[in-house]
């Protein structure tokens, strides 16, 4: 396990869709690894595959307490009921958005041992599914905002510290006990 670079915004493979595991064996479970580890040091709710350089349809999440993964997943939007609340994104460093999403999903897929696994998401994981698999199709959160908050967004991300920067690595405190 490793805490790994996470890509920033700009990297051509956060715009690329992601592709199937195909294999379920000890290198996916080292990427699920890094990936939870690479979340938990940035303090993230989620962490997709591409984020860290990786081009397959993997995600992590950390939400009310619970941390999951899920391999090749799919999204079921349970419902009309929406909600527009400020998002975050682990390679849109600083800055949040409002954005709208669905309140309630159903996740399909796999764990890293090929088990299936189903996941049912209100408020929070929902939306950290929701924003994890777009990730995973080649789609940042910014692309999702209206077009007068996107063009807003896109300003403001232009004056951001780390533009120019390829990634960025959370730091991992180590505790003195």
């Amino acid at each position: 396990m490793s805490v790994t670079p996470i890509r920033l915004l700009g990297d051509p493979v956060l715009h690329r869709p992601a592709a199937p595991v195909v294999d379920f064996d000890a290198e996916l479970r080292g990427l699920v690894a890094d990936l939870t580890e690479t979340m938990h040091a940035a303090g993230g709710a989620g962490l997709a595959a591409p984020q860290i350089g990786v081009g397959l349809r993997v995600f992590t999440w950390y939400v009310d307490g619970e941390v999951g993964h899920l391999v090749n997943p799919s999204v079921d939007l349970v419902g009309d009921e929406t909600e527009e609340a400020p998002e975050g994104c682990l390679s849109i460093p600083g800055y949040r958005f409002d954005c709208r999403r669905h309140l309630h999903v159903v996740a399909t897929g796999w764990n890293q041992h090929g088990d299936p696994v189903r996941v049912e998401g209100s408020h929070l994981l929902a939306r950290a599914v929701q924003h994890e698999v777009d990730h995973l199709d080649g789609v940042v959160f910014v692309d999702r905002l209206d077009p007068e908050a996107r063009t807003a967004a896109l300003a403001a991300l232009a004056e951001a510290e780390w533009q120019g920067m390829q990634a960025w690595v959370p730091r991992v405190e180590v505790s003195p006990h």
